[in-house]
Order: C-alpha cells, then structure tokens, then sequence
C-alpha cells in the first residue's frame, strides 16, 4: 500500500471527522470531556488553516486513512502547542506511520516557533501511548492549559 502525508485540503473535512470519530468510538471514547465532542471535528481544515496550526492527512488510492495536526494549546503559554486529533484507521497501526507523521508534526510546530509540545490522550489508546513514550515524551502528572477534555487521563511534554 502506497501512502502518501499531505496537508489536509477542506474537502477532507467529512473524511476525518468519520475517522476521528470511528477510532474514538471504537474505544469506547464518547461523551463529554473526550475530544471526539470538539466543534472542530467537522471543520478541522477551517481550524488548522491558521497561523500557528497545521493538519495533515495520511492517504492511500485517494482513501485518507488516518491524519494528526498541531496547534496552540488553549489556555497554555505562547511556546506550547499540542498536538491534536492524531487517529489512524486500523490498516495503518503498527506500520510506522504514527512515527513518521509525530516527526512531521514536532519538526513543523518547532519551525513555527514552538519550544513545548503538549499531548493528552487516555490509558486505552495503547498504540499511541507506546508512540509518545519511544519518542520521549515526558509523562505529565495532570493536564496542562485548558483544552475541555476532562475526560483524558494521561499527559506528556516534551521539549522541541
């Protein structure tokens, strides 16, 4: 399977919110405090587009199987950013692709003028906390700015 990271295009907007969507409930990740309630979800171009923010999508045959962006963190400090809506379908787990597209992002946000880089995510995603600890991400004891998702219950920094 050829895939290829591109920036997300507005036409992508249905195609990543039924991913982010899809993933979270498929952890059984629904309801306030999880991000899957985010205004944003239908409208993830509109949202990223802006200075500071960025989201790409992972695509293949022109199916977007997966996507992750970076933006300021909501109530943190103008250094911090977060890295946000990092979901993949199930055909891309497991295959690198979550490095590659971390990578991309951490490099982009370090480049806008970010030095921290805040994630927030729950014990049930295994793959991706696996992915943030190998790329030594630094596990936070509570939550940093105000992002609305209470319902996260692990947090890592790391320093760009």
């Amino acid at each position: 399977m050829q895939i290829q990271i591109r920036q997300m295009a507005a036409s992508d907007n249905p195609k990543v919110a039924r991913i982010i969507r899809e993933v979270m409930s498929s952890y059984g990740l629904v309801g306030e405090g999880y991000s899957i309630m985010d205004p944003e979800v239908d409208h993830m171009f509109d949202t990223y587009i802006r200075q500071g923010a960025n989201y790409w999508v992972l695509e293949s045959e022109g199916e977007v199987l997966g996507g992750g962006g970076y933006g300021p963190l909501a109530g943190g400090e103008a250094c911090q950013c977060e890295v946000k809506k990092m979901y993949f379908l199930p055909a891309l787990r497991g295959r690198g692709w979550g490095r590659k597209l971390l990578e991309k992002i951490l490099a982009e946000a370090k480049k806008t003028g970010y030095s921290y880089a805040y994630i927030e995510t729950v014990h049930q995603l295994h793959e991706a906390n696996q992915l943030y600890r190998k790329y030594k991400f630094e596990p936070l004891s509570g939550p940093l700015g105000a992002t609305g998702h209470g319902a996260c219950d692990v947090w890592y920094g790391l320093d760009l």
